[in-house]
This record gives C-alpha cells, sequence and structure tokens, in this order.
C-alpha cells in the first residue's frame, strides 16, 4: 500500500508522520528547535535550525517505514517571514506569526482609510501577525536590510527551496500573508504597495497540490530517499487541521485547543464577515478555511497555575481539580485572557489580560475557573463572526491538549452551546498535509474522504443550565473588550515606565 510522509513545520518543532492511504499511521518523529525572544514581543527562530530538524523528521521516519515512500506533503504554521538573498540565503532570522514588533505599524493600517477592506479582500486581518505589517516595519526600521532582499519568503518556502530547488508559495500560505486578493489568487496591488515591494520580489504561486521537480540528490540521501521523490508543496497549519479532523465539509467546524486555539469552518466560496472579525485562506477549489485563531488557550492555565497556586500548579489534573469545585460563572467572575494580546474577532496587539467582578468571596478556585471559561468564552466571540459572515456552523470536532480534562471538554461545550466530537486519537495538520499529498500524487480520488477516515471516539453534549450561565455572561464578555480599549492604550504608553522584573529577594 502507498504510504505518504506529511511534514509540519510547526512553531517549535517538526513532525513527520507517515501515514498509508486508510489513514493509519505507520512511524512518526519529531525534533524542536527554540523560539527566540531577544527583545520584548520579537519572536524569530533560525531558519537553518528548522531545515535539520526537517532533514532529522523525515530521516527517522524513513527508516521506521517498510517499502518506498510515494511522496512528502507539507504543512505549516502560518505568517512567517524572512528576507533572502539572491542566493536563496536567510538574510533575517525567521519571524514567527507570535512576532508582534510590527504593532504601531499594523495599528496605523488598521486605522487608515481602507484597513477593512483590505481584510476582505486579502482573507488576512491586518494584525502584527501577519507578514504585511512585518514588511512595513523592516521598511520602516530596517531600510538598508530591507533593500538587499531578493525575496521574502515563509518558512515553509525557505526548507522546500532547500529540498527542491525551486521557490514557491502555495495559495493557502499566501491567503495568510495579508499580500493576496483572494478573489483572484494573486498578488494585491494595493497591499504591495503598502508593503513597498513588487511582486517579483515574493514566491511564485501554485495551488496546494503542485507537485514539486522533487527531491534534490544530497538532500535524498540525507533523507534516505531515492532522488526525485515527489514533494508536494502543501498548505497552511489552520486549513490542513480541518482537514486532519475530517470536518471538510461546510458546516463542520474544527476547535483547537493548545498553547493557543483557533475555530475554523470549511466553505465553498471566500468570504470575511462585515466587521472584520474572522479570516478567510485557501486550501483548494472548493475549499475555503473561514474561521479565527486565539493567542490564548492552554498558556492561560499554565499561567494561573504558576500565578495563584504554585503549590499545584505543575500537576494540571490537581489545577483542573480546584477549577471543578465552583459553578459555571464563578460567582459573576469574568477573566479577560489577554496574556499574549489577542487575535480573533478583534485582532489588536493592545488588549492585556483581566479580572472582572472580584469579590472578598472570590478564592484561587475561581480565578482559575474563571480563566478557563475566558478562554472558551473567546472561542464563542470567534464562533459568532463566523455566523455573522454567513457560515453555517452545525457540529464541532475538537483536539487540542485540552481535550485531555473532561472538565475542560464540558466547559467548551457549554460555552458554545453544541455538542462538540472529540476523534480518536488527535489527527492534525500533519494529518492533513499527507491527505492533500495523496490527492495530489492520485493516491485517493479528493481530501472528501478525510470524512470517513477520521473516526469520532466522544461526543459532550452541553448542560442546559450552565450554556445558560455562559450565554448570559457572553454579552457583558464581549463589551467589557470596548469598554477597556483607552485602557489598554494608556497601559501601553506607560509600560516603559513599569518595569515587570521582580526584586531580588536577597
Amino acid at each position: 500500500m502507498s504510504v505518504v510522509i506529511g511534514v509540519d513545520l510547526g512553531t517549535t518543532s517538526t513532525k513527520a508522520v507517515a501515514y498509508d492511504t486508510t489513514g493509519t499511521e505507520l512511524a512518526g518523529a519529531s525534533h524542536g528547535y527554540p523560539l527566540d525572544e531577544p527583545h520584548p514581543g520579537w519572536a524569530e527562530q533560525d531558519p537553518a535550525l528548522i531545515l535539520a530538524a526537517v532533514l532529522r523528521s523525515v530521516r527517522d521516519v524513513v527508516s521506521q517505514v517498510d517499502g518506498p515512500v510515494a511522496g512528502l506533503s507539507f504543512s505549516s504554521a502560518m505568517h512567517t517571514l524572512i528576507g533572502l538573498d539572491d542566493q536563496g540565503t536567510p538574510l533575517t532570522p525567521s519571524l514567527s506569526w507570535a512576532d508582534s514588533r510590527s504593532g504601531a505599524q499594523a495599528e496605523r493600517l488598521r486605522a487608515a482609510a481602507g484597513g477593512l477592506a483590505l481584510h476582505r479582500r486579502t482573507g488576512t486581518p491586518v494584525h502584527p501577525m501577519a507578514p504585511l505589517s512585518k514588511l512595513v516595519w523592516f521598511r520602516e526600521q530596517q531600510p538598508e536590510l530591507f533593500e538587499r532582499v531578493a525575496s521574502w519568503v515563509g518558512i515553509k518556502e525557505y526548507v522546500l527551496s532547500r529540498l527542491c530547488g525551486t521557490l514557491v508559495t502555495d495559495h493557502s500560505m499566501a491567503s495568510g500573508s495579508g499580500l493576496l486578493d483572494i478573489a483572484r489568487l494573486d498578488w494585491d496591488p494595493e497591499a504591495l504597495r503598502l508593503a513597498g515591494i513588487s511582486a517579483d520580489r515574493l514566491p511564485e504561486l501554485v495551488p496546494t497540490t503542485h507537485v514539486l521537480p522533487g527531491l534534490v540528490p544530497s538532500v535524498a540521501a540525507e533523507m534516505g530517499l531515492p532522488a526525485g521523490t515527489p514533494v508536494v508543496v502543501g498548505a497552511g497549519d489552520g486549513p490542513l487541521a480541518n482537514l486532519g479532523l475530517g470536518a471538510v465539509d461546510p458546516g463542520v467546524a474544527a476547535v483547537s485547543i493548545g498553547t493557543s486555539g483557533a475555530m475554523r469552518v470549511m466553505v465553498e466560496n471566500p468570504a470575511v464577515d462585515p466587521l472584520g472579525g474572522v479570516f478567510c485562506y485557501a486550501l483548494v477549489p472548493g475549499r475555503w478555511a473561514v474561521g479565527g485563531a486565539i493567542n490564548n488557550g492552554g498558556i492561560v492555565l499554565d499561567w494561573a497555575g504558576s500565578a495563584l497556586a504554585p503549590d499545584v500548579g505543575d500537576d494540571p489534573e490537581a489545577l483542573l481539580e480546584l477549577a471543578a469545585r465552583v459553578p459555571a460563572g464563578c460567582g459573576g467572575l469574568i477573566m479577560l485572557p489577554y496574556l499574549l494580546s489577542e487575535r480573533a474577532p478583534h485582532w489588536s496587539s493592545l488588549p492585556r489580560g483581566a479580572y472582572v467582578g472580584l469579590t472578598r468571596e472570590h478564592r484561587r478556585e475561581h480565578l482559575v475557573r474563571a480563566a478557563i471559561e475566558g478562554v472558551c468564552q473567546q472561542l464563542a466571540l470567534v464562533l459568532q463572526s463566523m455566523r455573522a459572515a454567513g457560515n453555517e456552523v452545525r457540529s464541532i470536532r475538537a483536539t487540542g491538549g485540552f481535550a485531555r480534562s473532561e472538565l475542560w471538554r464540558q466547559i467548551l461545550a457549554d460555552t458554545l452551546g453544541m455538542d462538540v466530537s472529540f476523534p480518536a486519537g488527535h489527527e492534525g495538520s500533519g494529518f492533513g498535509a499527507a491527505l492533500l499529498g495523496m490527492q495530489a500524487l492520485g493516491l485517493v480520488p479528493s481530501i472528501d474522504v478525510a470524512a470517513d477516515l477520521v473516526r469520532i471516539e466522544d461526543t459532550v453534549r452541553p448542560d442546559a443550565a450552565a450554556a445558560g450561565v455562559y450565554a448570559g455572561l457572553r454579552p457583558v464578555f464581549a463589551e467589557l473588550y470596548d469598554a477597556l480599549v483607552p485602557t489598554y492604550r494608556s497601559l501601553r504608553r506607560l509600560a516603559p515606565q513599569l518595569p515587570l522584573d521582580r526584586p531580588d529577594p536577597g
């Protein structure tokens, strides 16, 4: 039976997994790399370390697989940016989606006339995560370097250029750049003008099912594969996560909560809601991922453990047991979980976390549960924006580290007010990449087979009473963001005068 290796370039590690055409996982391996933060708000990585992790991960998988490998197919974290010279050598680190150095540039672009129109046209919110904002930062802050760059690419484009000797970008990754007109699937002239670049400084656009010439001999030897092994360019990890969960039909949404979180639904035609609360990224013709990502997922519970319950913070189960002691709504306590600012549906680097409604009766268990509820309420706002864009959401599939907790599963279902289904295993972007590769290589008829290959293991139904509590609190939760925007602006202005360093206990 044919084998395809899905390669997922994640934020802190690359994972390679081999699958056969029945969706059975045959072997897997992963290797990590650091996320460097040399200055507040900066999040960058060494492209060479990521390339090395790809080579090692694929080599480890190949050594475990019996028989020939039909090809490789790629998934990648979106919104990365690297500047290359005319020889394809990086002149900059790889800036992660989490890099917010271009916050001022993004706020300026959003405030300018046409900022929302740009979002609707490109499908990408005007936000520091987007390569568009990062390009404006480089043009303004490092103009000499900016002019030396021959090509601006993402991490997947860089890796594929080293593997196959060809510099291309797929429609999915390009649709997350803020530079692509999603209606025409071509670079947007106005976005290019704002970025200060021409189309010839960007890679050639290709479909996500495009098959590259194949592995160059030196790379193939290092991976333990024959030279010329086919490589499918693949797509962004967000759309591919839906595919990996079998959430490929319109109306079936995918939710993930790991360190961060996201909710997406596949639609047949590109669309952004009137208020610009969602993104719209390409996958294949007739399949677009509409939804939103949130910066603050499991990281909020991690913070609660270290800051509020250090005696049990290293034990997630004990921390969740604390949260389970109090009822839904935490006695009127709300947490805005914006510890790392926020993306959907506000798409702003301004917000900070806050507890509102705190009384003398509240204890740490209330604060911990409110943190979990805040994450779920933020995803409920994303769901509202998806529906406001005209998209039906009739069922939800979920995955991620949070799924290990029965309490968190129940709070999510209660907050969304919908059944939430959990697939067996935790298929994700790597499996989605492999399925896309199978279609591209003619091994399966279409990616629609994903819906049949993914088995649902458990479904959590909302508790009517708790769902009513969360529905009643949601308008208050939503209003707090707008009410606090002036405060957020003041805090940003004052922040340099308010150092965070804890005093030396000595």
